[in-house]
């Protein structure tokens, strides 16, 4: 497969920066911060007390191996309220928090590693192992690339299993190991406490997730994002995003192991659905 680019329309990009921006992301977030190769960004998220995820994000360097602070990496639609939800948590804190999306945009970066001739903060997706590279670049800059339909993204994105906020979940709604943030490289479980961190660890730790999003292979058409799977009369889950016979559903990981143990076949309206899951 050839390099392919991918102007991400939908990301925002905040910049937080000063003295102690290090140490303010670092008590905050799911992810370490701390010693990010160059090359790289931390996928994290901020959640809610209860362990909720609010957010989720890359954090990027800027650049690596100095003090200059990072750019974060976001939902568009999330950014106001992002900066916002960390203001809040900035108390008197020595940073500065400033929507960049203006100035700035995302590209991914998949098919080839090589990412030639690109200028900007080039850095791996480590959600999972072959989702290749992203790039926050200024905005004229990335207009200007030979670009990829954005369902080619989309594609490659739902095959690698990598969920989106907003499609296969509802920001909000859903707990880390719901949308396997612990999956996707987004929690260090060795890292200091951060908001939320209790509830992610007891269930982490305990082997007691309830819910995971997983792979979906429809045998036919596919059915409409929100489409219920069903073992029999039971329902187990519901389907997210779809790119031809493939998707990803939210699906109760308990329902699911009966209605296999019961040998019972699993259907989204009328079309046969094959599982796998994740990991």
């Amino acid at each position: 497969m050839d390099e392919l680019v991918c102007l991400l329309g939908d990301r925002g990009i905040i910049e937080v920066g000063g003295a102690e921006a290090t140490g303010f992301l670092q008590r905050l977030i799911t992810n370490s911060v701390l010693n990010i190769p160059k090359g790289e960004g931390r996928y994290a998220g901020l959640l809610t007390p209860q362990g909720k995820l609010l957010f989720d994000f890359f954090v990027v360097p800027l650049p690596w191996g100095s003090d200059a602070g990072y750019l974060i990496d976001c939902s568009g639609e999330q950014t106001a309220d992002l900066v916002k939800r960390l203001n809040l948590h900035k108390m008197r804190a020595n940073i500065a928090i400033e929507d960049k999306s203006n100035d700035f945009a995302v590209a991914a970066i998949y098919g080839g590693e090589a990412a030639a001739g690109l200028e900007g903060l080039i850095y791996r997706d480590t959600r999972s192992a072959h989702m290749g590279l992203r790039i926050i670049a200024p905005r004229a800059a990335l207009a200007k690339l030979d670009c990829a339909d954005a369902s080619r993204y989309e594609a490659h994105r739902i095959a690698q299993g990598v969920p989106k906020g907003g499609v296969d979940f509802v920001h909000g709604n859903a707990f880390v190991h719901d949308v396997n943030l612990d999956l996707m490289n987004g929690v260090d479980f060795k890292k200091g406490c951060y908001v939320g961190q209790e509830v992610v660890a007891r269930v982490h730790y305990r082997n007691s997730a309830r819910k995971r999003i997983v792979k979906i292979h429809f045998d036919g058409p596919a059915p409409g994002q929100g489409t219920q799977i069903m073992a029999g009369e039971t329902n187990i889950g519901q389907a997210g995003s779809v790119s031809g016979d493939n998707g990803l559903a939210m699906v109760r990981l308990d329902r699911l192991k009966e209605a296999r143990a019961a040998g019972v076949a699993l259907k989204a309206g009328d079309v046969a659905v094959d599982i796998t899951l994740p990991g």
